[in-house]
C-alpha cells in the first residue's frame, strides 16, 4: 500500500484491470476518496462506461469532473486525500480535440504531479504496444501519450504495469 504524498502511477492496455486496482489501492486508505473523471459522454457507449465505473466505485467516493483543467482540479483538493486520476488519455484526447498546446499541458500537469499532497493514483493507457497508426491524428496521439507516460512514469513513486488484471510493478 502507498505511503501517503505518494504517486502512484497504474498504466496498462484496455481491459486490463487499471480502473479496479486503482480503486482497490485507494479504498485500502481511510476515506473520503475523490475520483477524478476526465472522461466525456459523447455517445450512448461512453455514457454505459460512464456508468459503469460510477456503479463499481460504490458509496465513499466524491467525483470532480475534470476532462481539461486537470491540474486545478487536483490544486484544489485538501492535502492528505486519496485521489483516482481516470485516466490521463482520455484527458490528452479532450485537449487534442480543443486544439490546445499539449506540451505545455503536459507539462503543467506534470508539475502538479510532482508535488502530490497525498496518495494520488493516476491510471492511464499504454498505446505504443501496438502497430504504427496508419493516419496523422493516431500516431500523434500515440506520441504525444507516450510522452506524458514518460513524464509521468519518471516522476511517479510506484509504476504499476496492469496485463490481464495483474499487476506487476515496474518501479
Amino acid at each position: 500500500m502507498p505511503d501517503r504524498n505518494k504517486l502512484t502511477f497504474i498504466i496498462g492496455g484496455g481491459r486490463s484491470g487499471k480502473s479496479a486496482h486503482a480503486e482497490t489501492l485507494a479504498k485500502a486508505l481511510p476515506s473520503p476518496w475523490t475520483y477524478i473523471a476526465t472522461a466525456q459522454a459523447y455517445d450512448g457507449e461512453m455514457r454505459e462506461r460512464i456508468a459503469l465505473h460510477r456503479s463499481r466505485r460504490g458509496e465513499g467516493w466524491a467525483t470532480i469532473d475534470a476532462p481539461l483543467d486537470l491540474a486545478s482540479a487536483l490544486e484544489a483538493l485538501p492535502d492528505n486525500q486519496p485521489v483516482l486520476v481516470d485516466c490521463l488519455t482520455l484527458w490528452l484526447t479532450n485537449h487534442m480535440l480543443a486544439d490546445h498546446d499539449i506540451g505545455a499541458e503536459c507539462r503543467r500537469l506534470a508539475d502538479v504531479l510532482s508535488r502530490p499532497r497525498g496518495p494520488w493514483f493516476v491510471v492511464s493507457n499504454e498505446v505504443g504496444q501496438g502497430i504504427v497508426p496508419d493516419n496523422a491524428l493516431a500516431r500523434r496521439f500515440r506520441d504525444d501519450a507516450g510522452r506524458l507516460n514518460q513524464q509521468v512514469a519518471a516522476i511517479a513513486d510506484t509504476v504499476l504495469l496492469m496485463v490481464a488484471g495483474l499487476p506487476l510493478k515496474v518501479k
